[in-house]
């Protein structure tokens, strides 16, 4: 469920757990337009019958691929209203606990640390975990910090 909030509700954001995104699947079209875009075409992410016989039984999304999903998830958790510009600010820390094989389906989860005003708007810092269905470790543990301008 989204959590609609307007600018001036940013700083009432703090300690919000925003909870879980829907569920999509890992492709390995997703995956292979992924390798052409980075140029990391290694055969543990491109080659699904090298990989059956591979560490993991079958190919593996790129971790960096797996990290950049929590763009598309963002839309299904926070929609804040009243807002000239959102801007991807960096990560202060990223893990990836265990991969994502091909096939595979993964949600966000997302919980709001901080909210801090900066000139012209507010950063929020977010802990977010993308995890794996019926995954033992999550794919992605990140703290993503996020800016928003009136």
């Amino acid at each position: 469920m989204t959590t609609t909030i307007t600018y001036d509700q940013l700083t009432d954001l703090a300690g919000t757990d925003l909870g879980h995104t829907e569920y999509r699947t890992v492709t390995q079209d997703q995956v292979n337009l992924f390798a052409d875009a980075t140029d990391d075409h290694q055969w543990i992410h491109v080659d699904p019958e090298r990989a059956k016989d591979g560490p993991f039984g079958a190919p593996i999304a790129h971790g960096f691929l797996t990290l950049s999903l929590a763009v598309p998830f963002w839309t299904e958790l926070l929609e804040v209203k009243g807002v000239s510009t959102k801007v991807n600010y960096g990560l202060d820390k990223v893990r990836f606990p265990a991969p994502v094989t091909v096939g595979s389906r993964v949600r966000m989860q997302a919980t709001v640390a901080e909210v801090v005003e900066v000139r012209g708007g507010y950063q929020i810092t977010v802990d977010q975990t993308i995890e794996i269905e019926g995954g033992a470790k999550p794919a992605v543990v990140a703290r993503g910090l996020y800016r928003f301008y009136a």
